[in-house]
């Protein structure tokens, strides 16, 4: 077990100034205070080589969370062990063990070409001349940025550029890495080629825990799912059980030779039990989603036939935003 996380508790304390002129006077004397708690005592472990999605709206206490695993951040409560330390205790020992890309933070000097940063963390964390080429070679070559790394950074687009921060994040060989939005502003090409990358090293045995909002990279790149909202982790399993999580449910697209579920004045008409309307194309095509829990997917298949002539038929898995999307509304 590489992390380990047991009753963690975050309460950040503020203090009410007030917006009147006679507030601020009497805030000199005596200011209210107020607790926000954005930890409340989660548990998580995660093992060598998994690949995690760590996944929140904003202010659910991901970023507190990942800045305390980082040793960036100090508790209020609970224990963390990561590789065997204390991420704020023994940060000398610990950073050198682990890699950070932060896709709206630059770890690349923008000024100088991305080889001379490369060659800066080489200093950093001292890494031998030998091991220093051998790697940033072979990454390099994975990335095709060979040309590219010998341009100033402030010359390099946006997909070039996180090529470079994911070198500069991995010369080291850190057992673990923590992404925050790693693709975000990419292009397609760009950012298949960053998966590409994080797949590889991952079977290579780096962990790495991923927060994003483009949930295309959770399904890409994730097998495992840790949801938190309000200071609380909601959900904890494979991203196959995510689904699961909300009932056997499918997304139904149906193209009718008539009016599906509508009648001859164009009114709508009553739905079988678990199935809901949630988008009439034209007409004659509907988007419906099934709870198969209620209604049987054959039956309502073979009910549009019945009724509306079928001319064209598609059933999809729940899309991954809407389980997510159903968590984060949940109190």
């Amino acid at each position: 077990m590489q992390i380990d996380v047991t009753g963690l508790t975050k309460v950040y304390t503020t203090w009410n100034r007030g917006s009147t002129f006679g507030e601020v006077i009497k805030s000199i004397v005596h200011r209210n205070k107020s607790e926000v708690h954005a930890l409340k005592g989660i548990d998580f472990s995660i093992d060598k080589g998994e690949l995690v999605g760590f996944l929140g709206p904003n202010g659910a206490g991901k970023s507190t969370t990942l800045k305390i695993l980082t040793g960036v951040l100090y508790p209020t409560a609970g224990n963390v062990t990561v590789l065997g330390v204390c991420p704020w205790k023994d940060r000398k020992k610990y950073v050198s063990q682990i890699g950070a890309v932060f896709g709206q933070k630059s770890q690349l000097v923008w000024d100088i070409p991305p080889v001379d940063s490369f060659m800066m963390n080489q200093a950093i964390y001292r890494i031998p001349e030998g091991d220093f080429r051998r790697t940033m070679d072979r990454l390099t070559d994975m990335l095709a940025v060979r040309e590219q790394m010998m341009q100033p950074t402030r010359n390099l687009s946006l997909g070039e550029r996180m090529k470079c921060e994911f070198i500069m994040a991995m010369l080291h060989n850190p057992k673990i890495v923590f992404l925050d939005e790693p693709t975000i502003g990419l292009d397609v090409i760009a950012k298949d080629k960053i998966r590409e990358f994080i797949h590889e090293m991952n079977r290579e045995g780096v962990t790495f825990i991923l927060t994003t909002h483009d949930l295309d990279d959770v399904e890409r790149l994730a097998r495992r799912v840790i949801v938190v909202n309000h200071g609380a982790i909601v959900f904890d399993d494979e991203i196959t059980a995510l689904r699961r999580h909300f009932g056997a449910k499918k997304i139904v697209t149906a193209s009718g030779a008539t009016a599906c579920f509508c009648d001859d004045a164009g009114r709508e008409l009553p739905l079988p039990a678990g199935v809901t309307l949630l988008n009439r194309l034209s007409p004659t095509d509907v988007e419906l989603e099934c709870d198969t829990t209620v209604t049987d997917l054959s039956a309502l298949i073979r009910l549009i036939g019945d009724t509306s002539g079928l001319r064209d038929l598609s059933v999809q898995e729940l899309p991954i935003e809407t389980v997510i999307k159903e968590l984060y509304n949940r109190d």
